[in-house]
């Protein structure tokens, strides 16, 4: 019998987190410059700003439910296939039926 493989983990270099967290923080900050620069009242800027900062935290929210959503659907398969290659490796073609 042949073991399938456990899928290997992809891990991300220290470069490709640092991009990302450089490409979020020129993000934020050209919309902080921009909504400062506007030339609108302070209650204004306020809400746009607030606005900006529910958009950014229901983006990281949506992302990790994602991520759980797919962790969880790949634990579950990975275990109903362990239990189909149990069932598999007892089965006996041959074995007369009782």
């Amino acid at each position: 019998m042949s073991e399938t493989p456990a899928p290997v983990k992809q891990q991300n270099s220290t470069a490709y987190y640092g991009q990302a967290i450089a490409s979020f923080a020129v993000a934020i900050g050209a919309v902080a410059i921009g909504v400062y620069s506007l030339d609108v009242s302070g209650w204004i800027r306020a809400f746009l700003a607030v606005s900006v900062l529910y958009l950014t935290t229901s983006a990281f929210t949506l992302a990790k439910v994602i991520r759980d959503r797919q962790e969880a659907d790949q634990l579950v398969s990975r275990v109903d296939q362990a239990r189909l290659e149990k069932i598999l490796a007892e089965h006996d073609p041959f074995k007369p039926v009782a």
